[in-house]
């Protein structure tokens, strides 16, 4: 299942194929999904008070690209540990503020989208 092209990204919410989410999402083979972040919340003060993306939350590693959106303002942080996750994997690791990671990922055609998913913060 590969979802339309997401729309309607706004602070805190975005809509894909006509429904909106409000809490950050990932993207499994075009499955939309909760990130589940309560693995990472342990880290928080090591990271100025934001939970940070790390190798305990449950990351779908089955691609060849994943895109990370950081939020609007290119707040959330990325463990180290999820960097060399990526390239022990061979999966590239793609790096984008929220808005640039959601006009890559319009912008890629099917083919290349089947081998993408996704994590994507929704607020700072």
């Amino acid at each position: 299942m590969i979802p339309a092209k997401i729309t309607d990204l706004g602070f805190g919410s975005i809509m894909i194929d006509g429904e909106t989410y409000t809490k950050d999402i990932m993207l499994d083979h075009g499955k939309v999904e909760k990130r589940k972040k309560k693995p990472s919340k342990k880290y928080r003060d090591e990271f100025g008070g934001h939970t940070p993306l790390t190798t305990e939350e449950n990351i779908s590693w089955e691609c060849e690209v994943l895109v990370v959106g950081i939020g609007h303002d290119g707040a959330l942080p990325i463990a180290k540990s999820v960097m060399d996750k990526a390239q022990k994997k061979g999966v590239e690791l793609k790096i984008f503020q929220t808005p640039d990671a959601i006009e890559y990922l319009n912008s890629l055609k099917k083919s290349d989208l089947k081998r993408t998913n996704a994590i994507l913060h929704l607020t700072c």
